[in-house]
């Protein structure tokens, strides 16, 4: 057995992050006269707020349209894998995040959706110096009961694709409040 050490890295000391988020939107009757856009808005604009996940894993909502959604990474080391690399599960939310979005973007009011199948294709790797990355999710089809979207990951700066995938989402009416 050998004994030899060198290619092992000395524990560096430990780092810590916080982060802080509001309380989540709960359905109550003022949401439930909202457009899915309009509380994609709401969002975006501080008048509720932002969902706890974009905290805690480090991405922000920064556009939202008509079937469109778009969010922007603040990704770091500490989402990173065993192998060195920010982790895949960090695309496929951030990803969800923009996908489902995009199809909440056009739902009426009184709807929401849920993620029933997501697809992703990973690219290229993402490590913490990796400039920031912009997610635009659009909608392909949303109709009563079934929606679809696909959403690609590019460099902000350099125009890199990083990851692509598509979602279907199922569309149903808010939970009572």
């Amino acid at each position: 057995m050998s004994t030899d050490t060198s290619d092992e890295q000395t524990l560096a000391p430990a780092r810590s992050r916080t982060h802080t988020w509001g309380a989540p939107v709960r359905p109550g009757a003022g949401i439930l006269k909202m457009t899915g856009r309009e509380i994609l808005q709401a969002g975006i604009d501080g008048r509720f707020p932002a969902a706890p996940i974009m905290s805690t894993l480090g991405f922000r909502f920064t556009e939202v349209g008509d079937g469109l959604a778009v969010f922007e990474t603040e990704h770091g080391e500490y989402l990173y894998n065993p192998m060195g690399s920010v982790h895949g599960g960090y695309l496929a939310s951030v990803m969800d995040a923009a996908l489902g979005s995009a199809v909440m973007s056009r739902l009426p009011a009184g709807s929401t959706y849920t993620t029933t199948q997501l697809s992703l294709n990973l690219i290229r790797p993402v490590f913490a110096d990796t400039r920031p990355l912009r997610v635009t999710g659009t909608a392909v089809h949303v109709g009563r009961t079934t929606a679809t979207a696909e959403a690609r990951v590019v460099g902000i700066e350099d125009g890199k694709l990083y990851a692509h995938g598509t979602t279907t989402c199922s569309v149903f009416s808010f939970p009572s409040a």
